[in-house]
């Protein structure tokens, strides 16, 4: 069973180590107690969304990036394919209706 606290926790863990900041650090700057912290990134605990932005705001990342990697890991885990978010250059510079009109905010 895939559990959403249990990746939202390891993005954490991973984040931070990326950063090279401490978990004491991280907590110190989102007001968050370390224990508390340190049971979210073990996936022990589920985190409020206000937790979750408190701690990307004290990773210096947004909490989209962290929604996103959270759902692409997911996502593997499931099976399924990771879709890109980076537009190719073959049609980057086309007409947004000509590519995918469905989805025309015009």
């Amino acid at each position: 069973m895939i559990l959403v606290r249990q990746e939202i926790g390891d993005v954490l863990r991973d984040l931070r180590l990326q950063k090279g900041r401490t978990l004491r650090q991280v907590a110190s700057r989102a007001s968050v107690a370390l224990g508390y912290l340190s049971e979210v990134e073990r996936g022990q605990k589920e985190a409020s969304s206000e937790i979750l932005a408190a701690v990307a705001e004290a990773l210096d990342v947004p909490i989209s990036n962290i929604m996103r990697e959270v759902g692409d890991r997911i996502s593997v885990l499931e099976g399924l394919p990771v879709i890109s978010d980076v537009v190719p250059d073959d049609i980057a510079g086309l007409d947004p209706d000509l590519v995918a009109p469905e989805l025309s905010l015009r």
